[in-house]
C-alpha cells in the first residue's frame, strides 16, 4: 500500500476527550459489521464513538417534517434495534484500521509504504529473457520515508486506485469519469452543545447513563441558503456540522470564526430556527468582535431589538417572535477553534470501476453529495466487495487482474454506485428547489411520509423501511 502522508503520525494519533476532530464519519451497520469483521473495529476507541438511532429531518421553507426512529421501526416489526448510524472521527478510524494492519503483518511493516508518491504510471514491458509485462501497470515510485527501503519501481499484477476524487489511477486505465460541481461548498466543524438541566449524559441521548446511550441527528433543508444543514451527534455534548451552502456564505463562515466565533455560533443556531428570511439578513451583517450579548437561547437580558450589528443580538431578538419547532436540536454554546474548514462539492460517477490490472474504489469511483453522509459507506463497500472478488480469484486459481475476474466486483458496485449517487443527487436537486409551488409540494410530500396512519402511513412506512434497510445494507 502507498500512501503519501505520513503514517506514523495516524498510528499515534491522540486527541483529549474534550476535543473532536471535524472530520467525522457516519458508519452504516452494515459498514460497522464490515469493520469488526475484518478486525479492525476492536481498534477504534469506542469512547470516541457515537451510535444514533434516531433522526429528525424538516424542510425550512414550510417546516414539514419527517421522522427516522430505527428503535420504533424495530419494535413494529419486531426485529433488532440496532442504530441507525454511528458517528467517529475519521482519525479515530483510520488509527483502527492502521492497528489491524500492523497486527495482521506481525512486524508492523508489511508493505504499507509512507510518505511515497507515484511520480509516474506506464505499462511494463515484454523482457524476452523473463516476463511479460507489457500489461502490467509499473509505478515509478519516490518516497522520503527514511525508516525503510522503499523501491523504486514496483510492478503491479492489480493495481488499486482509492487515490480520490481526482485519481492517477483512473487517468492511467483511461477509465471516463462524468459528473458536475454543484456550486457549493460544505463547511465543517466541531461544536459544543448546552447540557439539557434534568441529565449529566450526552444531551443528544433519549436514554439512560446505564443504557447503551443512543443518539439523534438533525438535518433542516434551507433552499434559500443553499443546502441542508445537519447536526451528527459525537460523545460528551459535542457535535460534527456538515453545512451545504453558497461559496459567499462558506467564505463569510470562515471569515468570522477567524475574528468572531460568537457570531458563527449564533449563525448555526439561527440556521436550525429562524426563518430563511431572517437567515439571509443575518449574512449580510458586518463582521464585528465578539459582543456581550450571549449566544445561549434562554438569555432574558436580551434587548428587543440589538443597538448594534451582532449576530447573536439579532437572533435574540428574532428569537422570541418565531415559531419554535419541537425538533430543534439542543443549543449550540461553543465552536471548536481551528475546526470551521469547507471543501467543495461534487459529483462523479465513473464509466466502469475495472479496466485489465485496475480497479477503482471509494472517491476514485464515485463522488457524491455528502446530504446523505454515503461517500465512507460506498467506499468501505467497494472495498468488502473487491476483497471477495480478489479471495474468489485465488480459491479459483484465476489471474488476480484478469478483467474477467474483476468483472465479478464491478457487476456487484458499480450499479449501486450509480443508484446510491443517483438518488442522492435527485434529493439534493427536489429539496434545493426554491419558490412557493415547489415548495408546496416537497412539503406535501414530506407530510405524507411522515404519517403514521391511513395512506400516507403506509406509504410513510414503506420509504422510511426503505431508507433503513439502505442504511442496513
Amino acid at each position: 500500500m502507498l500512501e503519501a502522508q505520513d503514517l506514523s503520525k495516524a498510528q499515534h494519533w491522540t486527541s483529549p476527550d474534550d476535543e473532536f476532530s471535524n472530520r467525522a464519519s457516519s458508519l452504516t451497520p452494515s459498514s460497522v459489521d464490515f469493520l469488526q469483521g475484518i478486525g479492525a473495529w476492536k481498534y477504534v476507541d469506542q469512547s470516541r464513538v457515537q451510535p444514533y438511532d434516531e433522526m429528525q429531518v424538516w424542510d425550512g421553507a414550510n417546516e414539514s417534517r419527517m421522522q427516522f426512529d430505527w428503535a420504533a421501526e424495530a419494535e413494529r416489526y419486531n426485529a433488532p434495534r440496532r442504530s441507525l448510524a454511528t458517528m467517529t472521527e475519521n482519525a479515530n478510524l483510520t488509527r483502527g484500521l492502521l492497528a489491524r494492519i500492523s497486527e495482521l503483518s506481525g512486524d508492523g511493516e508489511g508493505s504499507l509504504f509512507s510518505r511515497t508518491t507515484v511520480a509516474a504510471i506506464e505499462n511494463g514491458e515484454d523482457d524476452q529473457d523473463g516476463l511479460n509485462l507489457s500489461s502490467w501497470p509499473v509505478l515509478s515510485l519516490s518516497s522520503a520515508d527514511t525508516t525503510k527501503s522503499v523501491p523504486s519501481r514496483i510492478a503491479a499484477r492489480l493495481l488499486i486506485g482509492a487515490d480520490g476524487i481526482n485519481s492517477p489511477v483512473r487517468n492511467f486505465a483511461g477509465i471516463a469519469s462524468k459528473g458536475w460541481d454543484y456550486n457549493r461548498h460544505g463547511v465543517v466543524a466541531t461544536l459544543k452543545l448546552e447540557p439539557k438541566e434534568d441529565q449529566s449524559f450526552d444531551s443528544f441521548s433519549d436514554s439512560s447513563p446505564e443504557e447503551s446511550a443512543s443518539a439523534t441527528a438533525y438535518q433542516r433543508f434551507l433552499p434559500r441558503l443553499g443546502g441542508p444543514i445537519a447536526l451528527l451527534p459525537l460523545p460528551n455534548n459535542h457535535a460534527s456540522l456538515v453545512w451545504s451552502t453558497t461559496s459567499n456564505n462558506a467564505a463569510y463562515l470562515k471569515s468570522l470564526s477567524q475574528t468572531d466565533p460568537e457570531s458563527v455560533i449564533a449563525l448555526i443556531n439561527a440556521a436550525f430556527r429562524l426563518s430563511q428570511t431572517d437567515l439571509e439578513y443575518m449574512f449580510t451583517l458586518p463582521s464585528t468582535p465578539s459582543s456581550t450579548f450571549s449566544s445561549s437561547l434562554s438569555s432574558s437580558s436580551a434587548p428587543q431589538h440589538p443597538n448594534s450589528y451582532t449576530h447573536a443580538a439579532e437572533l435574540a431578538w428574532r428569537l422570541p417572535h418565531t415559531p419554535q419547532t419541537p425538533h430543534a436540536p439542543p443549543s449550540i454554546t461553543g465552536l471548536q477553534p481551528g475546526t470551521l474548514a469547507s471543501f467543495p462539492l461534487r459529483f462523479r460517477q465513473s464509466s466502469s470501476y475495472i479496466s485489465p490490472r485496475v480497479a477503482l474504489l471509494g472517491d476514485a469511483a464515485h463522488t457524491i453529495h455528502p446530504l446523505a453522509g454515503q461517500g465512507l459507506n460506498l467506499g468501505l463497500a467497494d472495498a468488502k466487495a473487491l476483497v471477495e472478488t480478489i479471495a474468489y480469484g485465488v480459491a479459483h486459481g484465476m489471474d488476480l487482474g484478469d478483467v474477467m475476474m474483476l468483472e465479478r466486483y464491478n457487476a456487484a458496485r458499480w450499479a449501486e454506485g450509480v443508484k446510491v449517487g443517483g438518488v442522492v443527487d435527485l434529493l439534493n436537486k427536489v429539496y434545493g428547489m426554491d419558490g412557493t409551488v415547489a415548495g408546496w409540494v416537497r412539503g406535501l410530500g414530506m407530510r405524507v411520509l411522515g404519517m403514521d396512519e391511513g395512506v400516507g402511513g403506509y406509504l410513510g412506512r414503506g420509504v422510511r423501511g426503505w431508507v433503513m434497510r439502505q442504511a442496513e445494507g
